[in-house]
């Protein structure tokens, strides 16, 4: 253990913390820009200076590791001045339209220029002016905004170990930037959405898809149908003040409800047919050699993300559509021919915890199925804009008997949560019994790789997990070289899974440093599966009731027809155009 003194306190930290550590174990703030926990600790903005008694200069507080015997004082007049003059230069060449940001009133750069009271920009002259990237159709990127902290370009590359995103060029030309700087949309970028989370302003954001919402809920010619993921309720929540990881189920049904929509139903219930379909379709390639190991398709950005790089094992893709995807086909098909409205009066809007959601439902492949995503963040403007008291209001069921799921469908949303559900239905029709015990501890967890094995009939079946593009890389490899020994893959792309999602509420970094955001939204999930009165995807009444009616059986013709269908390689660079 390491003793320091900050600002007359005594402090004791283990050895090979930082003084920032430190200060933050005394509950003494030091302001921070750059600086991501684990992701993006380099010192570049220089906003965490303190003084050190007995050394010259100042020293940077998120990288200076503390010593013993070390004396720091954290608010001096010089470091006070330092601090401000960094603050003054980073406002100087940024574009402070702070009123029409989606970032006003959770920005860092906007909450440090409160606490430093700035009136006045001492540094005036000439500023960079860069054309907005808004041709992806998930991520806007406006460099106007910028920082140059580089917490996005360390995401894409540590974290995802993408590299979409660079720094670029020298001095007052500095940049973070594409490859020969093309759009998003035409690099290999995946659309995850982590490098949003990462940025601390407005420089990054999700494709806003709110106005096409509003204008088909003013449409009388419209039945507006809206669908929620599992993750989107615990974390709502959190853009109204209440503790992270709160389930506001009933809350954000009523929410909706207030908001217009004509149906509101929970995705969790298509989460429930994606395992009956992913399940069938795991069964038939285990028993009668199909292509193996088989990986999940839920997640947009981990299938962009091996269209880009791995297009060579697309065949060990499921073909099954992601759960939302699923459900806009029942709902413009099953759901449209049992209440007689006509489907192309039927507008789908899925609520969900990720951008590149934007992306999927814009696949030729499915275009047809979801007219419009808006992250959970959308959602909660579209909730201020309609000013809904959302804390105060009462919490109803979702609309059924579309909006019927079990505790197997809702743990969708955190990384493990697909393959637990899958092995709940498959293990049961393998062997013919029932099992009580429903929780599968080696899938969970906060790993970025977890493997298992289950026993069915006699047989092992080994299963894999991964959370964060890095961590499909290896399992991605593992499966080229032939050296995957097991035979169902779950991959997200997201850190965590879908709660850490790129569309969920944006934490600060001090937040994402002292708090575990992903256990808390993950155990909320978790909590709402426990309580569930049915906890498999298999006994799920309305699913059973789809089949009887309409599907006649999971894997057949017209499921093939509505739920299934197939990816494409694709050039990581579009060059030329």
């Amino acid at each position: 253990m390491i003793h320091l003194t900050i600002n007359g306190k005594n402090v004791e930290v283990e050895e090979g913390s930082t003084i920032l550590e430190a200060a933050r174990k005394a509950n003494i703030d030091i302001p921070t820009l750059c600086f991501l926990k684990d992701v993006n600790e380099v010192g570049d903005c220089r906003m965490c200076v303190v003084e050190v008694e007995g050394r010259r200069g100042l020293a940077t507080a998120c990288i200076q590791k503390a010593e013993e015997g070390m004396v720091v004082n954290t608010s001096t007049p010089t470091v006070i001045e330092a601090r401000k003059v960094v603050l003054d230069l980073i406002l100087s060449n940024h574009d402070r339209e702070c009123l029409t940001c989606t970032r006003n009133g959770n920005c860092e750069l906007q909450r440090l220029a409160q606490q430093f009271y700035v009136d006045d920009i001492r540094y005036k002259g000439e500023r960079n002016v860069h054309e907005i990237d808004d041709l992806s159709p998930a991520i806007v990127r406006d460099f106007n905004k910028c920082v140059l902290c580089r917490r996005c370009v360390a995401t894409c590359k540590k974290v995802q170990g993408i590299g979409a995103i660079d720094s670029a060029n020298r001095g007052f030309a500095s940049q973070v930037s594409t490859y020969a700087n093309k759009s998003l949309n035409d690099v290999n970028c995946t659309f995850c959405g982590q490098c949003i989370e990462a940025c601390p302003v407005g420089a990054l954001k999700e494709k806003d898809s709110t106005k096409e919402v509003w204008e088909a809920l003013r449409n009388p010619d419209k039945y507006v149908v809206v669908q929620t993921a599992p993750a989107v309720r615990v974390a709502l929540g959190e853009e109204f003040g209440m503790e992270i990881g709160t389930n506001v189920t009933g809350k954000m049904v009523t929410a909706l409800r207030t908001l217009g929509f004509d149906k509101v139903f929970d995705t969790n219930t298509a989460a429930d047919l994606t395992i009956m379909e992913e399940g069938t379709e795991f069964l038939d390639r285990f028993q009668n050699g199909g292509t193996l190991p088989m990986i999940t398709s839920c997640s947009p950005g981990w299938v962009r993300y091996l269209e880009l790089n791995y297009p060579e094992l697309i065949p060990n893709l499921s073909t099954c559509k992601s759960p939302h995807q699923m459900y806009g086909a029942i709902i413009k098909s099953y759901f449209a021919e049992k209440n007689n409205i006509d489907p192309a009066k039927i507008y789908v809007v899925s609520v969900m915890p990720c951008v590149a959601k934007k992306f999927e439902s814009s696949r030729e492949e499915m275009i047809n199925d979801v007219d419009a995503v808006i992250t959970t963040r959308e959602l909660a403007r579209m909730i201020k804009q309609a000013h809904i008291e959302f804390t105060t209001l009462e919490e109803t069921g979702f609309d059924a008997p579309m909006g019927e799921a079990t505790g197997a469908g809702v743990i969708f949303g955190t990384t493990g949560g697909v393959m637990e559900a899958a092995l709940r239905t498959v293990k049961e029709i393998v062997t013919g019994n029932t099992f009580d015990k429903l929780e599968y501890e080696p899938v969970r967890g906060a790993e970025g790789i977890k493997k298992a094995s289950v026993e069915m009939n006699g047989q092992e079946v080994k299963v894999a997990v991964a959370s964060g593009l890095k961590n499909a890389q290896i399992i991605l490899e593992e499966i080229k070289a032939g050296k995957a020994d097991y035979q169902f893959v779950e991959i997200m792309a997201c850190p965590g899974g879908c709660v850490m999602g790129g569309g969920q509420p944006i934490r600060s970094s001090k937040e994402r440093a002292t708090i575990d955001i992903r256990a808390k939204r993950a155990g909320a999930l978790y909590s709402i599966d426990e309580a569930s009165t049915i906890r498999k995807s298999h006994e799920n009444p309305v699913i059973k009731k789809l089949y009887e009616e309409y599907l006649e059986k999971p894997g057949g013709h017209k499921s093939h027809e509505l739920l299934h269908t197939h990816y494409v390689s694709r050039p990581k660079y579009k060059l030329g155009e």
